[in-house]
Protein backbone atom coordinates (compact mmCIF):
# COMPACT_ATOMS: atom_id res chain seq x y z
CA UNK A 1 0.00 0.00 0.00
CA UNK A 2 1.36 3.26 -1.18
CA UNK A 3 1.87 6.09 1.57
CA UNK A 4 0.24 8.73 2.01
CA UNK A 5 1.52 12.19 0.66
CA UNK A 6 0.68 14.82 3.24
CA UNK A 7 1.70 17.94 0.65
CA UNK A 8 -0.99 16.80 -1.83
CA UNK A 9 -4.14 17.79 0.26
CA UNK A 10 -4.09 21.52 1.61
CA UNK A 11 -4.25 21.75 5.40
CA UNK A 12 -8.33 22.80 6.26
CA UNK A 13 -7.10 25.59 9.07
CA UNK A 14 -8.43 28.28 6.18
CA UNK A 15 -12.24 26.21 6.28
CA UNK A 16 -12.09 26.42 10.09
CA UNK A 17 -11.48 30.01 10.50
CA UNK A 18 -13.67 31.22 7.01
CA UNK A 19 -16.83 28.82 8.00
CA UNK A 20 -18.84 30.52 5.38
CA UNK A 21 -22.15 27.71 4.68
CA UNK A 22 -21.49 26.30 8.52
CA UNK A 23 -21.69 22.39 8.92
CA UNK A 24 -22.95 21.65 5.62
CA UNK A 25 -19.76 23.35 3.41
CA UNK A 26 -17.70 22.21 6.07
CA UNK A 27 -18.73 18.81 5.75
CA UNK A 28 -18.31 18.40 1.93
CA UNK A 29 -14.62 19.82 2.66
CA UNK A 30 -13.90 17.83 5.08
CA UNK A 31 -15.37 14.52 2.94
CA UNK A 32 -13.51 15.94 -0.66
CA UNK A 33 -10.15 15.72 1.74
CA UNK A 34 -10.69 12.56 3.32
CA UNK A 35 -11.61 11.11 -0.12
CA UNK A 36 -8.04 12.65 -1.61
CA UNK A 37 -5.91 11.40 1.28
CA UNK A 38 -7.94 7.59 0.50
CA UNK A 39 -7.19 7.64 -2.77
CA UNK A 40 -3.27 8.57 -2.47
CA UNK A 41 -2.87 5.85 0.26
CA UNK A 42 -4.36 3.80 -2.12
CA UNK A 43 -7.09 2.26 0.60
CA UNK A 44 -10.01 0.60 -0.50
CA UNK A 45 -13.74 2.37 1.02
CA UNK A 46 -14.45 -0.72 2.54
CA UNK A 47 -10.73 -0.84 4.21
CA UNK A 48 -11.77 2.65 5.16
CA UNK A 49 -15.63 0.67 6.32
CA UNK A 50 -13.87 -1.49 8.30
CA UNK A 51 -10.85 0.84 10.18
CA UNK A 52 -14.29 2.95 12.16
CA UNK A 53 -16.63 -0.15 12.33
CA UNK A 54 -18.52 0.68 9.49
CA UNK A 55 -19.28 -0.10 5.87
CA UNK A 56 -18.40 1.27 2.34
CA UNK A 57 -21.16 3.15 2.55
CA UNK A 58 -20.91 4.87 5.27
CA UNK A 59 -17.66 6.18 3.89
CA UNK A 60 -19.20 7.04 0.78
CA UNK A 61 -21.66 9.58 3.24
CA UNK A 62 -18.78 10.56 4.69
CA UNK A 63 -16.85 11.95 2.03
CA UNK A 64 -19.43 13.44 0.21
CA UNK A 65 -20.45 15.22 3.25
CA UNK A 66 -23.64 14.02 3.51
CA UNK A 67 -23.57 13.24 7.41
CA UNK A 68 -21.22 14.26 10.09
CA UNK A 69 -18.53 12.50 11.64
CA UNK A 70 -17.07 11.25 14.91
CA UNK A 71 -13.80 12.92 15.62
CA UNK A 72 -12.75 9.36 16.63
CA UNK A 73 -13.70 7.64 13.65
CA UNK A 74 -11.35 10.70 12.03
CA UNK A 75 -8.91 10.27 13.75
CA UNK A 76 -8.85 6.20 13.01
CA UNK A 77 -8.82 7.46 9.25
CA UNK A 78 -6.06 9.54 9.42
CA UNK A 79 -4.23 6.74 11.21
CA UNK A 80 -4.89 4.53 8.43
CA UNK A 81 -4.20 7.43 5.44
CA UNK A 82 -0.57 7.19 7.26
CA UNK A 83 -1.09 11.17 8.35
CA UNK A 84 0.80 11.11 11.21
CA UNK A 85 2.40 14.23 11.71
CA UNK A 86 0.13 16.34 15.00
CA UNK A 87 -0.20 19.51 13.76
CA UNK A 88 -2.07 18.16 10.44
CA UNK A 89 -4.14 15.72 12.49
CA UNK A 90 -5.01 18.14 14.98
CA UNK A 91 -6.36 20.66 11.90
CA UNK A 92 -8.95 18.02 10.67
CA UNK A 93 -10.06 17.24 13.42
CA UNK A 94 -10.87 20.72 14.28
CA UNK A 95 -12.23 20.73 11.01
CA UNK A 96 -14.06 17.35 12.13
CA UNK A 97 -15.64 19.62 15.33
CA UNK A 98 -16.89 22.17 12.94
CA UNK A 99 -18.70 19.96 10.93
CA UNK A 100 -21.65 19.45 14.33
CA UNK A 101 -21.74 23.60 15.00
CA UNK A 102 -25.38 24.22 13.91
CA UNK A 103 -25.65 26.54 11.57
CA UNK A 104 -28.43 29.13 12.45
CA UNK A 105 -31.12 27.61 10.25
CA UNK A 106 -30.86 24.65 12.88
CA UNK A 107 -33.37 26.79 15.05
CA UNK A 108 -36.14 25.88 12.51
CA UNK A 109 -35.59 22.24 12.78
CA UNK A 110 -39.45 21.89 13.95
CA UNK A 111 -40.22 22.98 9.97
CA UNK A 112 -37.31 22.17 7.81
CA UNK A 113 -36.40 19.06 6.29
CA UNK A 114 -33.42 17.37 6.24
CA UNK A 115 -33.28 17.55 2.20
CA UNK A 116 -33.57 20.81 2.36
CA UNK A 117 -31.26 21.98 5.01
CA UNK A 118 -28.07 21.09 3.03
CA UNK A 119 -29.34 24.07 0.14
CA UNK A 120 -29.86 26.11 2.87
CA UNK A 121 -25.82 25.70 3.69
CA UNK A 122 -25.02 25.15 0.02
CA UNK A 123 -26.35 29.13 -0.63
CA UNK A 124 -24.68 30.28 2.11
CA UNK A 125 -21.30 29.46 0.73
CA UNK A 126 -22.14 30.33 -2.93
CA UNK A 127 -20.87 32.62 -5.20
CA UNK A 128 -23.26 32.39 -8.26
CA UNK A 129 -26.86 30.82 -7.57
CA UNK A 130 -28.38 30.05 -11.29
CA UNK A 131 -32.02 29.25 -10.45
CA UNK A 132 -34.75 28.51 -13.24
CA UNK A 133 -38.45 28.42 -11.86
CA UNK A 134 -41.46 27.53 -13.68
CA UNK A 135 -44.05 27.98 -11.29
CA UNK A 136 -43.00 30.23 -8.28
CA UNK A 137 -40.97 33.06 -7.89
CA UNK A 138 -37.84 32.29 -6.21
CA UNK A 139 -37.70 31.91 -2.61
CA UNK A 140 -34.88 34.04 -2.42
CA UNK A 141 -37.11 37.03 -3.83
CA UNK A 142 -40.29 36.69 -2.45
CA UNK A 143 -42.54 39.09 -0.40
CA UNK A 144 -43.70 38.11 3.04
CA UNK A 145 -46.93 37.94 1.85
CA UNK A 146 -46.52 36.14 -1.15
CA UNK A 147 -44.40 33.25 0.92
CA UNK A 148 -47.79 32.90 2.84
CA UNK A 149 -49.22 31.89 0.20
CA UNK A 150 -46.70 29.23 -1.26
CA UNK A 151 -46.11 27.69 2.21
CA UNK A 152 -50.13 27.26 2.66
CA UNK A 153 -50.47 26.48 -0.56
CA UNK A 154 -48.15 23.27 -0.48
CA UNK A 155 -48.91 22.73 3.73
CA UNK A 156 -52.43 23.30 3.75
CA UNK A 157 -52.73 20.95 7.05
CA UNK A 158 -50.46 23.13 8.92
CA UNK A 159 -51.14 25.32 11.87
CA UNK A 160 -50.90 28.64 11.45
CA UNK A 161 -47.67 29.30 13.90
CA UNK A 162 -45.87 26.31 11.44
CA UNK A 163 -46.85 28.51 8.41
CA UNK A 164 -45.33 31.74 10.11
CA UNK A 165 -42.08 29.66 11.03
CA UNK A 166 -41.74 28.27 7.29
CA UNK A 167 -42.19 32.11 6.39
CA UNK A 168 -39.92 33.60 8.77
CA UNK A 169 -37.27 30.73 7.71
CA UNK A 170 -37.77 31.75 4.05
CA UNK A 171 -37.21 35.19 4.51
CA UNK A 172 -33.81 35.08 6.46
CA UNK A 173 -32.53 32.68 3.85
CA UNK A 174 -32.57 36.12 1.78
CA UNK A 175 -30.78 38.10 3.93
CA UNK A 176 -27.71 36.59 2.31
CA UNK A 177 -28.28 38.55 -1.15
CA UNK A 178 -27.41 42.00 0.40
CA UNK A 179 -25.22 40.86 3.39
CA UNK A 180 -21.18 41.79 2.67
CA UNK A 181 -19.92 39.92 -0.61
CA UNK A 182 -23.09 38.51 -1.75
CA UNK A 183 -23.53 35.61 -3.87
CA UNK A 184 -24.84 37.10 -7.28
CA UNK A 185 -28.58 35.46 -8.02
CA UNK A 186 -29.05 34.53 -11.91
CA UNK A 187 -32.87 33.90 -11.79
CA UNK A 188 -34.77 32.79 -15.24
CA UNK A 189 -38.48 32.96 -14.90
CA UNK A 190 -41.05 31.29 -16.60
CA UNK A 191 -43.86 34.52 -17.17
CA UNK A 192 -46.19 31.93 -15.45
CA UNK A 193 -44.63 33.07 -12.30
CA UNK A 194 -45.58 36.39 -12.86
CA UNK A 195 -48.96 35.86 -14.48
CA UNK A 196 -50.61 33.49 -11.43
CA UNK A 197 -52.01 35.83 -8.90
CA UNK A 198 -50.98 33.51 -5.57
CA UNK A 199 -52.23 35.12 -2.47
CA UNK A 200 -54.43 37.59 -4.70
CA UNK A 201 -54.18 40.65 -6.78
CA UNK A 202 -52.88 42.74 -4.17
CA UNK A 203 -50.31 40.19 -3.20
CA UNK A 204 -49.30 39.57 -6.29
CA UNK A 205 -49.28 43.36 -7.05
CA UNK A 206 -46.99 43.57 -4.28
CA UNK A 207 -44.76 40.52 -5.10
CA UNK A 208 -44.18 42.18 -8.78
CA UNK A 209 -42.64 45.35 -7.43
CA UNK A 210 -40.18 43.52 -5.00
CA UNK A 211 -39.10 41.36 -7.77
CA UNK A 212 -38.36 44.40 -9.79
CA UNK A 213 -36.60 46.19 -6.82
CA UNK A 214 -34.68 43.17 -6.57
CA UNK A 215 -33.45 42.70 -9.81
CA UNK A 216 -31.95 46.71 -9.21
CA UNK A 217 -29.39 44.49 -6.98
CA UNK A 218 -25.78 44.48 -8.68
CA UNK A 219 -25.89 40.93 -7.79
CA UNK A 220 -29.47 40.38 -9.01
CA UNK A 221 -30.01 39.60 -12.39
CA UNK A 222 -33.95 38.48 -13.66
CA UNK A 223 -34.66 37.21 -17.04
CA UNK A 224 -38.36 36.25 -18.30
CA UNK A 225 -39.13 33.26 -20.71
CA UNK A 226 -41.81 34.66 -22.27
CA UNK A 227 -44.74 32.56 -23.23
CA UNK A 228 -43.99 33.05 -27.20
CA UNK A 229 -40.91 31.26 -26.40
CA UNK A 230 -42.33 28.16 -27.08
CA UNK A 231 -40.84 24.83 -25.84
CA UNK A 232 -37.46 25.15 -24.19
CA UNK A 233 -34.70 22.41 -22.66
CA UNK A 234 -35.46 23.66 -18.66
CA UNK A 235 -39.79 22.95 -18.77
CA UNK A 236 -39.39 20.08 -17.22
CA UNK A 237 -39.28 21.49 -13.75
CA UNK A 238 -37.14 23.94 -11.60
CA UNK A 239 -33.30 23.98 -11.53
CA UNK A 240 -30.75 25.35 -9.38
CA UNK A 241 -27.18 25.25 -10.17
CA UNK A 242 -24.56 26.42 -7.48
CA UNK A 243 -21.41 27.31 -7.95
CA UNK A 244 -18.56 27.88 -5.13
CA UNK A 245 -14.74 30.20 -5.22
CA UNK A 246 -13.27 27.56 -2.93
CA UNK A 247 -11.67 24.72 -5.42
CA UNK A 248 -12.98 21.88 -2.52
CA UNK A 249 -16.39 22.31 -3.45
CA UNK A 250 -17.91 20.81 -6.64
CA UNK A 251 -20.32 23.04 -8.47
CA UNK A 252 -23.84 21.26 -7.39
CA UNK A 253 -27.29 20.81 -9.41
CA UNK A 254 -30.28 21.12 -6.89
CA UNK A 255 -33.67 19.52 -8.07
CA UNK A 256 -36.81 19.80 -5.64
CA UNK A 257 -39.44 17.67 -5.91
CA UNK A 258 -42.85 17.31 -3.88
CA UNK A 259 -41.07 15.67 -0.39
CA UNK A 260 -37.57 15.27 -2.09
CA UNK A 261 -35.11 16.88 -3.37
CA UNK A 262 -31.76 15.79 -5.55
CA UNK A 263 -28.28 16.99 -5.02
CA UNK A 264 -25.73 16.12 -8.44
CA UNK A 265 -22.45 17.04 -8.66
CA UNK A 266 -20.99 14.50 -11.05
CA UNK A 267 -19.46 16.32 -13.80
CA UNK A 268 -21.36 14.93 -16.29
CA UNK A 269 -24.40 15.75 -14.63
CA UNK A 270 -23.67 19.54 -13.35
CA UNK A 271 -22.21 20.05 -17.28
CA UNK A 272 -25.87 19.11 -18.93
CA UNK A 273 -27.76 21.21 -16.57
CA UNK A 274 -24.81 24.11 -17.55
CA UNK A 275 -25.92 23.41 -21.16
CA UNK A 276 -29.55 23.94 -20.47
CA UNK A 277 -29.61 26.97 -18.17
CA UNK A 278 -26.98 28.36 -20.51
CA UNK A 279 -29.72 27.77 -23.21
CA UNK A 280 -32.27 29.24 -21.87
CA UNK A 281 -30.34 33.00 -20.49
CA UNK A 282 -29.81 32.74 -24.19
CA UNK A 283 -33.49 32.48 -25.22
CA UNK A 284 -35.30 34.11 -22.67
CA UNK A 285 -35.75 38.07 -23.12
CA UNK A 286 -32.50 40.11 -21.57
CA UNK A 287 -32.50 41.64 -18.30
CA UNK A 288 -33.52 44.93 -19.43
CA UNK A 289 -36.38 43.54 -22.37
CA UNK A 290 -37.59 41.54 -19.03
CA UNK A 291 -37.41 44.42 -16.31
CA UNK A 292 -40.01 46.04 -19.14
CA UNK A 293 -41.92 43.25 -19.01
CA UNK A 294 -42.73 43.22 -15.58
CA UNK A 295 -43.20 47.54 -15.68
CA UNK A 296 -46.29 46.33 -17.85
CA UNK A 297 -47.37 44.02 -15.12
CA UNK A 298 -47.11 46.10 -12.37
CA UNK A 299 -48.95 48.81 -14.19
CA UNK A 300 -51.91 46.39 -15.38
CA UNK A 301 -52.18 45.57 -11.45
CA UNK A 302 -54.43 46.99 -9.23
CA UNK A 303 -52.64 49.64 -7.20
CA UNK A 304 -49.77 49.61 -9.02
CA UNK A 305 -49.61 51.45 -12.13
CA UNK A 306 -47.09 54.68 -10.65
CA UNK A 307 -45.59 52.52 -7.64
CA UNK A 308 -41.72 51.55 -8.42
CA UNK A 309 -41.87 52.09 -11.68
CA UNK A 310 -40.34 55.64 -11.88
CA UNK A 311 -36.84 55.86 -13.98
CA UNK A 312 -36.65 52.46 -14.34
CA UNK A 313 -36.04 52.39 -17.99
CA UNK A 314 -32.62 54.41 -17.31
CA UNK A 315 -31.92 51.82 -14.50
CA UNK A 316 -32.90 49.12 -16.43
CA UNK A 317 -30.96 49.77 -19.36
CA UNK A 318 -27.73 49.75 -16.70
CA UNK A 319 -28.80 46.14 -15.69
CA UNK A 320 -28.75 45.32 -19.76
Amino acid sequence: MAAAQPGRVPPPRRHIEHPRGGPTVLRIILGTQLRRLREAAGVTREAAGEAIRGSHAKICRLELGRVGCKERDIADLLTLYQVTDEERRAEFLALARGTSTPGWWHRYNDVLPGWFETLIGLEEAASVIRTYEVQFIPGLLQTSQYAHAVCRLGNPQASGAEIERRVELRLRRQALLTAPNPPRLWAVLDEACLRRPLGGAEVMAAQLRHLWEMAQLPNVTVQIAPFDLGGHAAAGGPITILRFLEPDLPDIVYLEQLTSSLYLDKRDDVDHYLAVTDQLSAQAASPRASLAMLEELIAGTEGGTKHGTEGATQKGAEKG
